[in-house]
């Protein structure tokens, strides 16, 4: 019988260090700087890169992150590629239709660039064109909203190559995440003399109530750890640690 104690309690031990080895796989488009990007030295890097840690240690939990083209998320995640989307994927109610979500997560508006000093109302683009990232809310409030008004909504798979399609001429305005805009274009010397214009985007039949993250349907279980831990990061500090290396305003929005 000692014999039969003593095993057990060598194996205790083991049993606890595989519960503590848990790993959630993130799925993440690293061509959405400065959400997420691929740094350097090859490793992941942005805000949703350094969120998806900041949960896992909130859950006390392996993070893996698994690189997916955009509009590639939703089937892989299905398909069980990886556990969760945590890449800057706005809630709507067609996403809704194929994935579950978790709270919000932040909540930015998106925004045009052109040219500074350029008019925009629904008619200012007819007979031009407009970049957004392929299979996003931009693309699809660009094609409802100026598309249907005679503009030409150009999709692009990364979001950078449409500045540099917007600085050669190829096209006559940029529809983003206002974050994103920002960061990697208007505060780079390629942004000299283009500027956000018009109003804020934030039609939540297009947009959501802003960016969360997606888990298979029926995956209540995982989606309420998720926001257990979302609300966790946000009372503790860890959440504006995050937010304040990449932004100078508030991004969780109301």
């Amino acid at each position: 019988m000692k014999k039969v104690l003593m095993a057990v309690a060598l194996a205790a031990p083991l049993f606890a260090s595989a519960a503590q080895a848990e790993t959630i796989r993130f799925g993440v488009d690293l061509n959405y700087p400065p959400f997420s990007k691929q740094g350097p030295d090859g490793k992941p890097q942005g805000f949703d890169i350094d969120m998806a840690h900041a949960l896992c240690a909130a859950m006390k939990v392996t993070c893996e992150i698994v690189p997916q083209d955009w509009d590639g998320l939703i089937p892989a995640l299905n398909t069980n590629k990886f556990d969760a989307i945590l890449s800057s994927m706005q809630i709507t109610d067609e996403r809704k239709k194929a994935v579950d979500f978790t709270n919000k997560y932040y909540n930015i508006p998106s925004r045009i660039i052109a040219k500074a000093g350029t008019t925009v109302d629904q008619n200012s683009f007819k007979g031009k064109k407009i970049g957004a990232l392929r299979a996003s809310t931009q693309e699809k409030f660009a094609k409802d909203y100026w598309g249907k008004a005679g503009a030409k909504i150009v999709a692009y798979t990364k979001s950078p190559e449409s500045f540099l399609d917007l600085t050669s001429g190829r096209l006559d305005a940029v529809f983003v995440d206002g974050a994103v805009g920002d960061q990697e274009f208007l505060k780079t010397p390629r942004g000299k003399g283009y500027a956000f214009v018009g109003p804020e985007y934030a039609d939540t039949k297009y947009f959501g109530l802003g960016a969360g993250i997606a888990v298979k349907k029926g995956n209540k279980a995982l989606r309420e750890r998720l926001n257990n831990a979302i609300e966790q990061i946000r009372k503790d500090g860890s959440y504006k640690k995050v937010q304040d290396k990449y932004f100078t305003f508030d991004v969780y929005g109301h």
